[in-house]
């Protein structure tokens, strides 16, 4: 360490007064003045050098602590230095002469061991220099390089520069060939070692500069650049402004002749092998700047091919011993990464940018993953970042079980995510080994049992068949053979195009990488840019590109079977798009290709993006398709808002953007056409239903002129009259285009001339209607049928309900009830009579408003009537999931299932239940329960402290009652109605509640395992229920939760509100098969009308605040995937009438007994012969067999 005060060696010679005996040379240091006395002597040079020495020892720093400059510098202050140079190397291999009193001299001032050479030094390097290019193989530019040593001035050194770029331009010398042909990769490694002048590494600098500008917009022979990059690099270092400055210029030209497909997959990489290399960091830091330029300069697509190669190396240099490499390289990393399109990892790209960099950080990194819903593809750069997270997380000797838990079910999710096996094969490897001891050594079984999960998801993708077809991603190999295969095709013809130096192994390469990656990213516009640049720009080279090159690989790429309709009709859209909702990517780089006049139903999963594509057409947000100015298109949809139902249909129709300059007689003669007579057009838009809504919107879409219909769901709002009228409209109109999703096979195979079905994010074209489509792929008909085939729920059954012996007979009833809300003008239901049964299947209809939310509520007794009177079993358990029933739940979003359960339950009661406005005790109640009461059993009046017991009085209940300030054993029974009559109604509603969940509960264990198998039986994820928070859960998981909370305690009745609000199409089936299945009574609002049609041949139709029973229903069990169930509770009236020996009478399954007849005499003869030969051969049995029962029942 200096001292404080220590100045630099430059600046400490600067202020040193001018020697004249010394002249600057132009290498760097000084030579002795040729003007000097040429006739001194040796002693008189002594003598000099001596008076040199002793002044600079005239401060005695050593005295101080320090080392004189003399002593740092030790060449200054030895006389017997410059009689020693003839022991130098360099001087004694010169010709065998040793020291020449010659031309240089050894500077007194500038020391040999500094960055800049001296004047001997530099004879020495250029002598060593001159000797080396004497031996290299003689080139058309030897001599103009060889004269570059002997350049005094930049300027000369460019003369000569410029005459080796004119050689470069002769005729046959102009390819890149020539680079390796006449070796100057070697010959400018030769001119940067330090030992060189400055002006000779500059030189190298510059010679690669004006090369790299030759050979630009010179498509392939810029592939002979590439070694040039490590030469430049090495520069970077140099000590030399001028140097430095010069190598920058160079990176820069050299980047400026690749394109952009070049630089990711042909530059990139020999960036990354510098940057693993043993390069001094301040070339490294510049190793990184480039990487940062390719990456502003590429596409992302692009990029993200080179994770698996950069990731690692960036990672590396993140985390070097130089503190200033180490910054840059943890910024090069995350600006690196963050140009990944993951939506769900996007959020924690510096988690995980900081996890690569700081190990320490991995538990706090997979904790934070494994509370990611993964819904995005999973693709080799994801897994770039990801697999050596976990797979430090999995061999980390400190890791936690929990943390080892995390880690296993990430590894689980994303292998599921992986579409193409190429993604993760090559990091199966890494991590098997990792799952493996996992599951070996860890100490929890839960743990094991779920690394075993993961291991068998790993192999099975692993093992998974290899089939002749191709993978979806081309290998830098295939796509060698690929282009070798087309030249060798093409070199027989007599209009070939293949230059000589394309036969080069240098351009092959170069040219199979950028084929490959272009080819891997689908943009086959950018692959035909450049194989025109390389074969030429005439019609018949592009028809050639063209045809030859892009066809054949869109054809390896796109392996579909030829479409029926490829040459039929107008094409009116052909584009390549993708597209993505969320955090979810729907359709990836696929094509969308339709006729004029075809009809074509979109068919796909729940959730798979069918609404979204609509959606995109009719905002114009899809890439590549027609403007509205080309292509008119209109999304029939319902855009009435609050403030336009007051409107009538002309001025509705008249507020649109795109109608502004129709007149209102072309809007009325519309309306007409399609059945609005002038009545009906008086009317207002809010008074319509929803089949004549439907029909104002394709008025709408008739006055816009729309070439293309795009209509979701259109039956869902349509009677049978108004569903015929639209089959007829589309038919009729030939000229007219037709997206249409919907469920209703009907429509579809009536209407549909094409099929485009949703596969693997892309999508699949199939000629003819919904029953070729199925016919052709017999899977998609489970996407219009319910079924439990890919989600399973079951229920348990419901307990035994006392005194309750027949399903028949009801157990929930009103009677002329009234209901209003406080403030109505009008009750919201008005004198209604109904009734449930344990065998019932109720399906509550009506418009939106009529009420039907407000009659379950006050069935199940969420609500009191204002009038009338409602009356259920004491002991019936109602579960009830309400149209808002997430609210509950959204109150717990800490806790995890099985603890919001567990909480719900805690005390045998279930709380929200307690939650009622039927269980809450008003002021005035409060009151009325603190008097005293008479019961007259001679004890007078005592005030009531609880209700402690219950017991059957009759065809009621009488109730034991604990009064106030009286002994246990002084309490009571009481009828139930004596005290309802003196006002202690809700505190009986309250204990009959405890009493019917105490049986309920009987035979449940309130413990997690037995509250993970509840929640798996509806259909919920044992991992979700037992570690997800309750806030990081999808509504259709909610909607499970709040099942499984009402089945708990083994309701009798299931009330649902609206169940199909937030399940997907798998949940829906599943839970129709349950409640199918199911023993106990049902009833439930639904606008789904095939939910509704396949369970419940019962209807309450609600309207103006009456209610309407509708008798048995036939039952659409053809919804159903299995064809039905012709034994399910509640489907056919006429078995519920004609019980059976093994009917079941009851939820609890009791099996009725009918009582036997009485035997007859002979009968009884037989008996007795039957038994004593049973037991006479039983006697002959081997020893050991159990001896048989003689029972009363025993068949003949």
């Amino acid at each position: 360490m200096p001292p404080k005060k220590f100045k630099d060696l430059n600046s400490f010679l600067d202020d040193q007064p001018k020697d004249p005996n010394l002249v600057a040379s132009p290498f760097g240091g000084y030579f002795k003045n040729p003007a000097a006395d040429a006739g001194s002597n040796n002693a008189s040079k002594k003598s000099s050098y001596q008076q040199q020495r002793n002044w600079k020892q005239g401060g005695n720093y050593q005295q101080g602590g320090y080392q004189s400059y003399n002593s740092n510098y030790n060449n200054y202050n030895n006389y017997n230095n410059y009689n020693n140079y003839n022991n130098y190397n360099n001087y004694n291999k010169y010709n065998g002469q040793g020291y020449q009193k010659s031309t240089y001299k050894q500077s007194a001032v500038t020391p040999n061991q500094s960055g800049t050479p001296t004047p001997s030094a530099s004879t020495t390097s250029l002598t060593s220099l001159n000797e080396k290019l004497s031996n290299l193989e003689l080139t058309p530019i030897s001599q103009f390089l060889s004269k570059i040593p002997e350049c005094q001035s930049i300027t000369d050194c460019k003369n000569q520069i410029k005459l080796i770029i004119e050689e470069f331009g002769k005729e046959g010398n102009s390819t890149g060939e020539k680079i390796e042909e006449w070796k100057i990769v070697d010959v400018l490694s030769k001119f940067i070692k330090p030992k060189n002048p400055s002006l000779v590494r500059e030189s190298a600098m510059l010679i690669i500069s004006n090369i790299a500008q030759f050979f630009s917009g010179k498509p392939p022979q810029e592939a002979y650049l590439l070694p040039f990059f490590n030469v430049a690099l090495d520069c970077i270092s140099d000590k030399e402004n001028t140097v430095k400055r010069a190598a920058q210029h160079a990176i820069d030209s050299l980047l400026n002749c690749f394109p952009m497909e070049a630089l990711t997959c042909f530059v990139l990489p020999t960036i990354l092998d510098y940057l693993s290399s043993g390069a001094k960091w301040q070339a490294k830091m510049a190793a990184l700047s480039v990487v940062d330029r390719i990456r502003e300069d590429s596409a992302n697509d692009l990029l993200e091919l080179t994770f698996k190669d950069a990731v690692p190396v960036l990672t590396d240099v993140a985390t070097d011993f130089k503190p200033e490499l180490a910054k840059q390289g943890y910024k090069t990393l995350l600006d690196y990464v963050s140009i990944l399109d993951n939506l769900d990892l996007s959020p924690r790209y510096k988690l995980i940018v900081d996890t690569l960099q700081d190990p320490s950080k991995v538990p706090e990194s997979v904790k934070s993953l494994s509370s990611v819903t993964f819904v995005a593809e999973v693709t080799e750069p994801s897994l770039s970042l990801l697999v050596p997270i976990l797979n430090r997380s999995l061999n980390l000797s400190s890791s936690s079980q929990e943390q080892l838990r995390q880690t296993v079910i990430v590894v689980e999710n994303l292998t599921r995510l992986v579409n193409n096996r190429n993604e993760i094969e090559s990091f199966i490897p890494l991590l098997l080994p990792g799952i493996q001891k996992v599951v070996d050594t860890a100490s929890l079984p839960e743990v094991r049992e779920l690394a075993e999960k993961a291991l068998n998801v790993l192999k099975e993708d692993d093992e998974a068949d290899k089939e002749n077809k191709f993978s979806g991603r081309l290998t830098v190999e295939e796509g060698r053979d690929f282009l070798l295969d087309h030249l060798k095709d093409i070199k027989a013809d007599d209009s070939c195009f293949v230059k000589p130096y394309m036969n080069d192994e240098t351009v092959i390469k170069y040219m199979s990488k950028i084929l490959t990656v272009d080819s891997n990213v689908n943009d086959w516009k950018r692959l035909e840019d450049f194989l025109t640049a390389v074969f030429g720009g005439s019609d018949s080279q592009r028809e050639f590109v063209k045809q030859d090159f892009i066809h054949n690989l869109r054809a390896l790429f796109y392996q579909e079977k030829e479409r029926a309709d490829e040459d039929e009709g107008i094409e009116i859209v052909n584009t390549d798009f993708s597209l993505a909702y969320g955090s979810r990517m729907l359709l990836n780089k696929t094509n969308l290709r339709l006729l004029k006049g075809h009809r074509y139903g979109l068919c796909g999963r729940n959730g798979a993006g069918k609404s979204t594509l609509m959606r995109a057409i009719a905002n114009g947000q899809l890439d590549g398709f027609p403007d509205k100015d080309t292509l008119r298109t209109c999304f029939v949809e319902h855009k009435l808002q609050g403030e336009e139902g007051d409107l009538d249909l002309v001025s509705f129709i008249a507020l649109d953007e795109e109608l502004q300059s129709t007149s209102r007689e072309e809007i009325a003669a519309a309306l007409e056409s399609v059945g609005f007579d002038e009545e009906r057009r008086a009317q207002t838009v809010g008074s319509l239903s929803g089949g004549w809504k439907m029909k104002l919107e394709l008025a709408r879409a008739m006055l816009q002129k729309a070439d293309i219909l795009l209509l979701d769901e259109p039956t869902n709002h349509l009677d049978v009259s108004n569903v015929k009228w639209l089959e007829e409209y589309l038919l009729e109109h030939t000229d007219i285009t037709s997206l249409i999703v919907s469920h209703d096979s009907g429509f579809l195979d009536t209407v549909c001339t094409d099929i485009i079905h949703y596969e693997n994010k892309k999508l699949a074209y199939y000629k003819g209607n919904l029953a070729a489509f199925v016919e052709q792929k017999p899977e998609a008909k489970s996407y219009y049928t319910l079924t439990d085939s890919n989600a399973q729920m079951r229920f348990p059954p419901p307990g035994i309900l006392t005194g309750v012996k027949s399903n028949t007979r009801a157990v929930a009833k009103m009677t002329d009830v009234t209901f209003s809300y406080p403030g109505a003008q009008k009750p919201s239901l008005s004198h209604v009579s109904c009734s449930l049964s344990l065998s019932s299947r109720v399906a509550c209809l009506g418009p939106n408003g009529a009420g039907k939310s407000t009659l379950i509520k006050l069935l199940t007794g969420e609500l009191v009537p204002n009038e009338g009177k409602v009356e259920k079993h004491p002991n019936l358990r109602i579960g009830y999931i309400a149209q808002h029933a997430l609210q509950h739940v959204n109150e717990h979003k800490e806790k995890t299932a099985n603890q919001y359960l567990q909480w719900r339950y805690q005390f045998g009661d279930d709380r929200e239940v307690l939650l009622k406005e039927s269980r809450k005790i008003s002021e005035d109640e409060k009151e009325m329960m603190t008097k005293e009461i008479d019961i007259d059993d001679g004890r007078g009046k005592r005030a009531i402290e609880a209700i402690v017991g219950r017991q059957k009085l009759k065809k009621s209940f009488q109730y034991e009652v604990k009064w106030k300030y009286w002994k246990p054993k002084y309490n009571s029974w009481v009828p139930k109605d004596v005290l309802v009559e003196h006002g202690f109604e809700k505190l009986v509603q309250k204990f009959d509640d405890h009493e019917a969940s105490r049986e309920g509960l009987g035979y449940r264990e309130l413990i997690p395992s037995v509250i993970t198998k509840h929640f798996e039986d509806v259909g919920l994820d044992s991992e979700i229920a037992n570690h997800t928070p309750l806030g990081s859960l999808s509504g259709g998981q909610l909607v499970k939760v709040v099942i499984a909370g009402a089945m708990w305690n083994n309701p009798h009745l299931l009330v649902l509100d609206e169940p199909t609000n937030y399940l997907d199409r798998d949940s829906l089936g599943a839970l129709a098969v349950a409640i199918r299945d199911w023993s106990g009574g049902v009833v439930m609002i639904s606008h789904n009308n095939e939910f509704v049609g396949a369970l419940c041949p019962e209807q309450w139709i609600v309207e103006n605040g009456k209610m309407v029973q509708k008798g048995s229903a036939q039952v659409d069990q053809s919804k159903f995937e299995d064809g039905g169930n012709a034994d399910a509770v509640g489907l056919k009236a006429s078995n519920l009438a004609k019980p059976s020996v093994d009917d079941d009478d009851s939820p609890a399954n009791i099996k009725v007994k009918q009582r036997k007849k009485r035997l007859t005499r002979n009968e009884k003869k037989l008996q007795a012969e039957r038994r004593r030969l049973r037991y006479i051969e039983w006697l002959s049995s081997p020893k050991g067999t159990p001896k048989p029962v003689d029972t009363d029942d025993e068949e003949d």
